[in-house]
């Protein structure tokens, strides 16, 4: 496997090795030791499966505490996936990471701790598939708008599909600095 950066330094593109051949192909979706190995030590306990229409966009979610790292992955389809850094005193704070992620291709993205992301559908439909570092916390959800223009996102869906939760979070720079996790550096 491929570990390509972003631009962001802890957000990790991931190429897996894929074996192809006339019957179609094979891959290892996730090896922990091969992930650790490359850096990611991160432990998995969660796995969520998203089915969604073109045009919708899911997020920007987060949780504090009891924050989730993520590993994404589209089994069918095709996404624009946005990952943002809200750890506050992190040095890339507010900034965004957006990367297309394929069924064809199979690319994953490593999201860490502290940051929200979110995700919207470019193809007619899309099944996206992500492990969790920490298993769901109603009361530690939280969100920041998906159209915020301080985090200059370039959604390539300019009138998304959104859930009525969605729709309601506020900028980040309105969320209540207690709500945010801290960068540790």
């Amino acid at each position: 496997m491929k570990l390509l950066p972003t631009a962001i330094l802890e957000v990790i593109e991931i190429e897996p090795d894929i074996h192809l051949d006339r019957r179609g192909f094979f891959m290892e979706a996730y090896q922990s030791k091969r992930y650790e190995d490359s850096g990611i030590r991160t432990a998995f306990i969660q796995d969520n499966l998203s089915y969604s229409v073109q045009g919708t966009l899911r997020g920007l979610h987060f949780q504090h505490p009891h924050s989730q790292a993520k590993l994404v992955q589209v089994l069918k389809g095709e996404i624009f996936d946005a990952a943002v850094d809200i750890r506050r005193g992190s040095p890339s704070f507010g900034r965004c990471v957006g990367v297309l992620l394929s069924g064809k291709d199979n690319h994953q993205l490593y999201i860490p701790e502290g940051f929200a992301n979110g995700f919207c559908v470019l193809s007619e439909t899309a099944l996206v598939y992500y492990k969790c570092s920490d298993f769901y916390s109603p009361q530690s959800e939280g969100g920041v708008l998906w159209s915020d223009p301080d985090l200059r996102i370039d959604w390539p869906v300019k009138t998304p599909l959104l859930s009525e939760k969605d729709s309601r979070y506020r900028f980040l720079r309105d969320t209540p600095v207690e709500r945010l996790p801290v960068y540790k550096g």
